[in-house]
Order: structure tokens, then sequence, then C-alpha cells
């Protein structure tokens, strides 16, 4: 009996074959235990995967997807001058993992396939994922394994443990961070709740720390460094912070005419604490919604080798994680999984794109709950469709153009309003209460939300910013937008706002979009969850309220966090 286990990751894909009297091993593909779940079209519509795809990136990026899984609700791929389908792109994924497979079993192929996938994930998405094994070639049996169960198989293999633990899985991928708890049953297994925060990742940490880099050495030639493609540096960048997972400090090396720079594992930490601090917290909250408390924390993904991980976990729930072969701990799993063994106590939330950050759980958070000052909104208006007709005449068809396709309305991507232009006297509202400069803050939900200008009398409100004000309902949310007087004037009244609340907890990051960029705070108190975003040079905040719809407890900052970023944020 042969089994193929395939995790394929949102950033890595991990395959590992079983053999009847022989130890599982991991297939090795291009002479690596993880290849990257990358594809690029070349000009004769080849798709190219793995680190074949990363290289030929550097040719022509616009022909290459970094995470195909993530864009797994899209149905299509435009790479370069092709039109990919998804279920395409990930069978070549497929593919090439099982056509080294075979190549190793002597031309043979494996008897049964067993394929990963977030526990969260509905039935569209477990069928696209069929589709593509089907496509590559797959004909044995396919065995769909939740990932978190698969993890949970593994530990539970290798350790002794109590009959009927359970097990609190902390998944931290290259591409998304996943949570589950999952508790061992005579039958089989059963996750007891699971969620998830799709934006944070390994490859989110590479990213800021480039950016930290770009800080250091940009100074010394800024042209230089804005022609540098962060293909270039992205590779030098990770494997400096794999190496601050084992040493105190590593050197990057950079290309003329910037100077190598030192990163410290504090410096590396105090950037990427908030985000990983979110994890922690939401880590928290799934374990109090399995209502049991899990034998351990397990630590799968590349990413969780961090240190900070096990310290932020081990300071929140005074417990050691266990760190045990993250990279293969689920590929090395699926196999042990009994056949029909897995049960979902709650079901799965049905998930919207991925790549455009559009999950339903801010919608989720509906409920009559009051918060102090903010108070939760009533029910909103039915939402209407988002407008497409005539808008005042400006005569350019491409404008109009872009109003139909939902892009960004009066102004395209390239006349954006100036910071000097949202400094001054707010100009003349448009029929739904927008001046340009809320509008651009607002982004889509300007088009999909019931929005107009003012408040109306839902209860949120902030009365110590005057100035021009719209009021937005979407997604079951309420979002309201604020152009006042002065800068000090919006840091001033946030400020308050949030020292309103000392014994909440918090989440605070950065954000960016539609040409802005800024800062925002979530908490939640009361049951309601209450993010506030400003914007670094202009004076703009927004207001969102994400009303919990069952107890008070089941609404954190970090869901709030999530609320916004999936649905309020504006998009790059």
């Amino acid at each position: 009996m042969r089994v193929l286990s395939i995790d394929v990751g949102t950033s890595n894909t991990v395959a590992v074959l079983a053999v009847s009297g022989q130890q599982p091993r991991v297939v090795e593909v291009d002479g690596a235990a993880t290849m990257p779940t990358a594809v690029y079209a070349d000009e004769a519509g080849v798709i190219l995967v793995g680190h074949d795809a990363v290289r030929q990136s550097r040719v022509d990026p616009a022909r290459f997807e970094a995470n195909p899984r993530r864009r797994i609700d899209d149905g299509v791929l435009k790479l370069g001058g092709s039109v990919v389908p998804v279920t395409d792109a990930l069978a070549a994924v497929l593919r090439r993992v099982l056509d080294e497979t075979v190549r190793q079993l002597g031309g043979a192929l494996p008897d049964e396939f067993r394929l990963t996938h977030p526990a969260g994930w509905a039935e569209p998405r477990r069928n696209t994922l069929l589709s593509a094994a089907r496509l590559a070639g797959v004909t044995g049996e396919i065995v769909l394994v939740p990932a978190p169960v698969a993890a949970a198989a593994h530990f539970l293999a290798t350790r002794r443990v109590t009959p009927g633990a359970a097990i609190a899985v902390y998944d931290l991928g290259a591409g998304s961070f996943d949570v589950a708890v999952v508790a061992a049953t005579p039958p089989g297994f059963t996750v007891l709740a699971e969620d998830a925060l799709p934006d944070l990742g390994g490859a989110g940490v590479d990213q800021v720390l480039l950016e930290y880099v770009g800080r250091q050495v940009s100074n010394r030639d800024a042209a230089k460094w804005q022609q540098l493609q962060s293909t270039e540096l992205i590779e030098p960048v990770r494997a400096a912070k794999e190496t601050l997972s084992r040493q105190p400090q590593a050197e990057i090396p950079m290309p003329e005419p910037f100077p190598d720079v030192l990163v410290t594992r504090p410096e590396l930490e105090a950037l990427v604490r908030p985000s990983l601090s979110r994890s922690v917290e939401l880590l928290t909250s799934t374990i109090a919604a399995g209502g049991v408390q899990p034998g351990a924390v397990y630590l799968v993904g590349g990413a969780s080798r961090m240190p900070l991980v096990a310290a932020l976990i081990g300071e929140r729930l005074r417990s050691v994680p266990v760190l045990d072969q993250p990279e293969t701990a689920v590929a090395l799993g699926a196999h042990l999984v009994p056949h029909n063994g897995v049960t979902i106590r709650t079901p799965a939330p049905q998930h919207h794109s991925v790549s455009q950050q559009q999950y339903p759980s801010a919608g989720d958070f509906m409920a009559s709950a009051q918060f102090p000052q903010l108070p939760a909104p009533q029910a909103p208006p039915v939402r209407k469709a988002a407008p497409k007709g005539t808008l005042v005449a400006l005569g350019a068809i491409m404008v109009v153009a872009l109003l139909v396709l939902g892009g960004f309305l009066v102004f395209g991507r390239h006349s954006f309003p100036s910071a000097a232009d949202c400094s001054g006297q707010p100009g003349s509202p448009d029929d739904k209460g927008f001046t340009s400069c809320t509008r651009q803050l607002a982004g889509p939900v300007a088009d999909q939300g019931d929005c107009h200008g003012g408040y109306d009398g839902s209860g949120v409100t902030v009365p110590g910013l005057a100035g021009s004000t719209v009021t937005c309902h979407t997604s079951g949310q309420t979002v309201v937008y604020i152009q006042a007087g002065s800068l000090d004037e919006v840091n001033k009244e946030v400020a308050a706002m949030m020292d309103a609340y000392p014994d909440s907890a918090k989440v605070k990051a950065s954000w960016k979009g539609n040409g802005l960029s800024g800062d925002y705070e979530a908490l939640a108190a009361s049951g309601v969850g209450v993010v506030v975003f400003t914007v670094s040079d202009r004076p703009l905040v927004g207001v969102l309220t994400a009303p919990a719809t069952s107890a008070p407890g089941s609404l954190t900052a970090a869901k709030a966090a999530g609320a916004f970023e999936r649905s309020v944020q504006p998009g790059t």
C-alpha cells in the first residue's frame, strides 16, 4: 500500500510517501523538502511551478502568482497574457509532486492520495481541490483531511497522551495563520473550534523586514533603491529571518551602492510583535470556543520557529508550546487519520475570495449589544446595489467605465487628492455625502455599502471631531468616515477614545491601500468591536463598529481587526 499525502500550503507544498513496511518519508522536489506553491505562465502558456516559477518571476513578474491557493475563489488567474483557471494552476503544482513521486517509485502510481486543507474550507473549495487533483492525473482514491487534524494525528502518534486528549494546533505558515482545537475520539478526530488570519504569515514578516532594511539604507541612493525589485532582496531577507530564529543577529548582504545591514533579534521582534500578538489572541479565543483545556499547543508551519511565537504563547497561556518538524508535520500526519474519521463540531464558515480579503466574519458580528460612548448600530437598512448609472458628467467615457467596473469613482489610481487637498476646507460632497478625500478612504465601501452624509442615528458618533461626515452600512457593520480640520485634532480625539478603555485588550497595526497609509487600533468591549483607523498625512479618520452575534466574549480585538482588514480597509 502506497499512500501519498500532499499538504498544499498557501506558500509552500510538502509531500510525504508512506509505503507499507517502511518509515514514511518526505518526497523531495528539486532537492528540497518544501516546494513553493507558485506558478508562472510563459509566453507559450506553459505553466511552470515551484522553484522554476520563482526563478522565472524575475523575468516577468506579471506572469507569476506566488499564492494560487489564496486565489481559489477567483476562478481564473491573469498571468501576463494568459488566463489560467485556478484548478489548472493547482493541478500543475500537484502534478509536479506526483511526477517526482512516480519517478521515485520506479514508474508506479500511489494507491491512495491524502490532500490536506484548512479546517474552515467549505464544500466549494474542497471540490476545487479535488478537481485539481484529477486534472493532475490522480487516478486512485482521494481522501481530504483538515490540516489541523493531520497535525494533531502526527503529534498524538509520537507522544504518550491521555486518551481523548485535545490539542491546540497553531499553524503559522508562510502565507496564512490557522488555529484549531482538535480532540481525539474513538472513531478518529473532532475539530472543536477553528479560526484563521489569512493576512498573517512568514511572507508578511519578510516584507516587514525588507521595509525595515529599506529605511536603513535607502537614503544612500533613493533612486537606485526604487529600481530594485523586491525579488532581488527577498531571499537574503528571508535567510536573515531564519538565522534570527537560531542566532541573536544576522547580516543581510546588499547590492552596491548600499552597505550590508546588521539586524538583531530584538529589532525583528519589535517589528512583528503586534502581528504575532494578534495570532496569540486568536489562539486564546479559539481555545475558549472549543470548550476544553488542550493538553498542548502544537506549533506547525515554518514561521512558527520564531522564538517570539513560543514566548508570547508561554506568557499568555502559562505553558510551553511544542515545536517539532513544523514544516512537515501536517503532511506526516495526514496518512494517520482514519477514513471517515473526522467530524467538525460547528459548520465551516463560507469564506469569500481571499485575494480580496472579503471574509464574512465581520458580517457575523451583528447584535444588539451596547458599547459605551460608541453604541452598537441598529440593524442596517437593506444593502443597495452598487450604483452603475450616470454620474455628474465629467464627460470622460473612461471614467464611466471605471465606475461600472467598481473602480475609483470620480478619479483613477493616479489622480487621488493630495494631502494638501485634504488638509484644507472639505470640498463639496457628492450625492452620497463623500468628499474626494473621504471617498478615497472608503474605497469600495463607497460603492458597495448603503452610504449617506452625516450621522444617521445608529449611535456611532465621534462628537469631538467636526468636519464632513459620511455613515455607511456594509456587510452587517457600520462605518463612519470623517474629514476633520487638522491632524492634531484627529490624533487628540482618537487618543482620548482609546484611553477611555484602559482595561480592554487592543490590537494596533499599520494599514495601506488606495494610495493611503496609516494606523488602526482595534478593541472589543461589551460585546462590540471597534476599529479606529487614521491616515498618516491627512486629517481623515474612520470608525468601524462590528457587534457580536452571540455571547459578548465571542468577539475579540483580533476578530475586530480582521473585520476591518477583510471588508473595510481599501485595497492596494
